[in-house]
């Protein structure tokens, strides 16, 4: 990393002071392309090793090679944070980049959603994830890497069914069931119930045992690692820690179009009020702003792909404009993406940015699909229904272990692969070490059993 720049990230750094930035201290490093995309394939620096992250590296350096990506910078939220810029980077791109990661560091240290998630998980997530890849390279060498890798597939296969609405640590469901309780709420009730000192009291009737789990449960990482028969100590730390880290990634999944909209409004912002700036290097950072924000079917726009960056800019540009800077800090503050699109996307924005969902013809006719506003927000937001997967619910532990698995398709609308399906079913096994049971529907809606083994 340049001297030269660095001496523009210190001055950067006082400006986002100046305009009302709030972050904490942020570690910029610079590091070569290859590993740029390493870190961005793994989600961290360092992280437990398992080969579905090596599939995604060669999809990335496909994708790169044929000229569909680069990365500029990856950043991750912390106390302190730490950004990541490429090697390749220019001056020019160095400055954007490093005004956008402040903004991202604004909005981490800020929204309620990113707060909550980091201090139950760590505010430094780069060394937390760096000991769960000591713990599962100690575990390999003392149960195998074959055992470890078939928990970490069990594990990495259910990342994202979590429940964030409820603690990173929680305890386990009662034991037994609460006794009834008998209404006594009138004089009668309670002069009849002293008559008998016996009547009501229950004593001596043996409790009953709650059923497993109380009620269908969401977050089949922490019941599988609470309640799997012969689960070992080292695999539930295995699936904990997993847990954990879906827990810190989350929040960047649940508020993507603010977050990236933010640190771009910002990055634009800091950019024209940095007068210290070189001309050629204020163009050239300009000319790279236009590239990060543009559509991404910038022609005709026939589809409803949509950039985050884009999106997320304009609706922060228009909110400031006419609500200004302070209320859009407190939308800053308290939204994750389902609010921040279902109160603030308007349909005066959305005809602006050409958004309402487009059908082509070959002829080049273009006909619009739906023009209602709340089917446009459900179509940009259904995707991010629970953490992007399809609901699946613990619902039933039997007498011989078998785990019944319900999915609910009736919350978010979505279907099952059901071959990938399989394939995780089969993983689940090996660490549930009992029969498993999914009900899902076909596609006439009909009811449908997965089973492994």
């Amino acid at each position: 990393m340049s001297g030269e720049w660095h001496s523009y990230l210190r001055r950067i750094e006082e400006l986002a002071t100046r305009s009302g930035l709030r972050f904490h201290p942020v570690d910029f490093e610079a590091v070569p392309d290859s590993f740029m995309m390493e870190i961005a394939v793994y989600g961290l620096p360092v992280r437990m090793p398992h080969w579905s992250f090596g599939v995604r590296y060669i999809y990335q350096l496909i994708q790169r090679h044929m000229g569909h990506s680069r990365l500029f910078e990856v950043v991750f939220p912390g106390n302190p944070g730490h950004a990541y810029l490429a090697e390749s980077n220019g001056l020019a791109e160095n400055i954007l980049v490093s005004a956008h990661v402040l903004g991202h560091a604004d909005f981490s240290c800020n929204n309620l959603l990113f707060r909550r998630c980091q201090e139950q998980v760590s505010e430094r997530i780069v060394e937390h994830a760096a000991q769960h890849a000591r713990q599962i390279s100690q575990a390999s060498e003392a149960h195998g890497a074959q055992r470890v890798e078939a928990t970490l597939d069990a594990a990495l296969a259910l990342e994202q069914h979590i429940d964030v609405d409820l603690a990173l640590r929680r305890p386990r469901y009662p034991e037994y069931l609460e006794p009834p309780r008998s209404l006594v709420d009138d004089a009668f009730r309670r002069r009849f119930a002293a008559l008998d000192p016996a009547h009501g009291a229950g004593g001596n009737e043996p409790r009953k045992r709650a059923p497993v789990p109380p009620h269908p449960e969401r977050d089949l990482l922490w019941f599988i690692a609470n309640y799997a028969p012969e689960m070992e100590s080292w695999e539930r730390d295995i699936f904990l820690a997993v847990r954990e880290e879906s827990f810190y990634f989350y929040p960047v999944f649940a508020t993507q179009i603010m977050n990236e909209g933010w640190a771009s409004y910002w990055h634009a912002r800091l950019l024209r009020e940095a007068d210290f700036i070189p001309q050629q290097a204020y163009v050239d950072a300009i000319k790279c702003h236009s590239d990060v924000v543009r559509p991404i079917a910038a022609e005709q726009q026939v589809a409803l792909s949509v950039n985050p960056y884009h999106l997320g800019f304009a609706m922060w540009e228009k909110i400031i404009a006419t609500q200004g800077l302070e209320a859009a800090r407190r939308i800053m503050v308290e939204d994750d993406d389902f609010a921040f699109v279902r109160n603030h996307l308007t349909r005066e924005l959305a005809e602006e940015l050409g958004l309402f969902r487009y059908s082509a013809r070959s002829d080049g006719q273009i006909k619009v699909l739906t023009p209602e506003l709340p089917a446009l927000h459900e179509a940009l937001l259904a995707p991010k229904y629970n953490f992007g997967a399809p609901v699946v619910l613990a619902k039933h532990v039997r007498t011989d272990g078998t785990l019944e698995l319900m999915h609910d398709s009736s919350v978010d609308g979505r279907g099952l692969d059901l071959e990938r399906s399989r394939k995780v079913l089969d993983y689940v096994h090996r660490v549930w070490r009992r029969p498993i049971v999914l009900t899902t529907v076909n596609q006439a809606g009909a009811t449908l059993e997965l089973t492994a083994p």
